[in-house]
């Protein structure tokens, strides 16, 4: 069975960010035999209103868990114990757990996680919604107000295009000429796509945008965006991957 884990407001200004956490928590699931794997991070960019407490930026983390011998209810609460210890005091932590199975009302959590992104949403709403669609829905800490992200971040997970991924990648220097199945080498990256999600050729050459940039998340994929290339006439490449600056809009 895989499940869909979401995370929301366990950071405050001046520490660590929410990913981080997440990203350690992925690592003591697996060490501990908690879960038989985890999934690449997402994260989901919400509404920023000044009617929704937030650190930083107002973004859950969200990944897949594959789960084969674990009871999810003894995962749920190892979760749930690790951010009541290690959520930084005066967050309002929200831990979403949906098992991706036939009976999963997507359509209802994809549309509250859209609505999510432009309007302030409830914890009534995002507890009721919890409830009637049969998945975990959980507060550890502070006003639980993160409860909201965390439904949120599973939905826009769902629709398969929302959200980069963890990580800054080097993948080298600005200029530099590189095929698109070279760079489809990396674990990361499935493909390479345009803003409006058509695949480039393999046998493509792009150039490289930045020294770093991120992957983000179109049709279901891990894909690395490349735009179209404003010094196409010098150098005869039509597309570059994306700057650094460019993949904070994702």
């Amino acid at each position: 069975m895989t499940y869909l884990i979401c995370i929301d407001d366990t950071d405050m200004p001046g520490t660590k960010g929410t990913g981080w956490l997440v990203q350690e928590l992925c690592k003591l699931l697996e060490q501990n035999k908690m879960a038989d794997s985890t999934s690449p991070i997402s994260r989901h960019q919400l509404f920023v209103h000044e009617d929704i407490p937030f650190t930083s930026h107002n973004s859950a983390m969200c990944f897949e868990m594959a789960l084969q011998n674990n009871d999810i209810f003894q995962v749920i609460d190892f979760m749930a114990a690790f951010l009541e210890e290690r959520s930084q005091k005066g967050s309002d932590p929200g831990l979403c757990v949906a098992g991706l199975d036939q009976n999963l009302d997507r359509e209802r959590l994809i549309k509250f996680g859209k609505n999510a992104k432009k309007a302030v949403s409830s914890k009534e709403a995002a507890y009721d919604l919890a409830k009637e669609t049969g998945i975990h829905l959980s507060e550890h800490g502070g006003t639980g107000q993160g409860v909201v992200g965390a439904v949120a971040g599973i939905g826009l997970r769902l629709s398969g295009n929302d959200g980069r991924y963890r990580g800054w990648y080097h993948l080298g220097m600005p200029g530099d000429v590189v095929r698109v199945d070279r760079l489809c080498q990396y674990p990361f990256i499935d493909q390479l796509v345009t803003p409006q999600g058509k695949s480039l050729p393999l046998d493509a050459l792009v150039c490289i945008g930045s020294e770093k940039t991120k992957t983000v998340r179109l049709k279901e994929r891990q894909v690395l965006v490349a735009v179209e290339n404003e010094n196409v006439k010098s150098s005869g490449i039509s597309y570059r991957t994306i700057t650094k600056e460019e993949a904070k809009q994702y």
